[in-house]
Formats: structure tokens, C-alpha cells, sequence
């Protein structure tokens, strides 16, 4: 059975911290080979200019490769991030920027994971990103 974008949503709103849900992060598609989230361009992530933080990039980033993981197992289970590598290509402005992630290889202990972040409407790649996660054992929470 396949995970819907509202199943999703839930995953972000059951497991996530408050500071991540500030950002207003919402999936907007699913599908075999990864997710697609986006969060609004507002003045509380943006700098000067109306430039969006790379703190804000970085956390969409991890974020939709979290909700990568999930769909990957059709349900979400917790995941440590033990990397994550964030290339800025140019200044992220527009009405929102999306994130699409994929898994490059979920093996059973590591899970390796990448990203390309998009200002919209314009469709312009503004970052790129890597990541590897831990999966914890079964029953065993992941640690600080």
C-alpha cells in the first residue's frame, strides 16, 4: 500500500521539533523514487534582500530526506543524521522553495540520501545536499 501526501503531513506534525514546524514544511508529492516538500518564503526565514537562511535550506533539506526514509520504509521511522553536506548554488528567493529527495542507497544500518532545493516559481536550483542516517535497531530510539 502506497503513503499518501496526507500520511506524510502527519509524519511531519507527530514527529518533528516545534522549530521545524515554524518553517511550515508541507509534502507535496510522493512517489517510489523519493518526496517533495516545499516551506513558504516569509520575512521570519529570510535575510536581507529576501534572501531565504541557509539555516532554513538546511533544515528543509534534512527534513525532506528524513521524509525520504520514511516512504522508503511506509512508515515513518526514526532516523539519526550522522552527515549532511549542503552546497549553495545561488541566493534562494521566490514564493517558496521546494526540496526533492531521494534515496540513493537505504542500506540496513546507513541510509544515503540526496537533495536538490528549487526557488518557485522560477524552478531555479538554488542548493544541493547529501546526507547519510543511521537506523537505529528496532525498539531503540536514536540518540542525541
Amino acid at each position: 500500500m502506497d503513503t499518501t501526501t496526507a500520511e506524510a503531513n502527519g509524519w511531519l506534525a507527530e514527529n518533528f521539533a516545534d522549530w521545524v514546524l515554524a518553517l511550515e514544511p508541507r509534502v507535496d508529492s510522493m512517489a517510489c523514487t523519493g518526496v517533495v516538500l516545499s516551506i513558504p518564503v516569509t520575512g521570519r526565514i529570510s535575510r536581507v534582500g529576501g534572501i531565504v537562511s541557509g539555516q532554513a535550506l538546511a533544515t528543509l533539506a534534512d527534513t525532506a530526506m528524513v521524509i525520504a526514509c520514511a516512504r522508503h520504509f511506509r512508515a515513518f521511522r526514526p532516523v539519526a543524521t550522522i552527515n549532511l553536506d549542503l552546497q549553495f548554488l545561488r541566493p534562494a528567493t521566490g514564493q517558496r522553495i521546494s526540496c526533492a529527495a531521494t534515496l540513493v542507497r537505504p542500506g540496513k544500518s546507513l541510509i544515503f540520501a540526496r537533495a536538490v532545493l528549487a526557488a518557485e516559481p522560477s524552478g531555479k536550483d538554488v542548493a544541493t545536499a547529501t546526507a547519510t542516517f543511521a537506523l537505529p535497531p528496532p525498539n531503540q530510539a536514536p540518540g542525541p
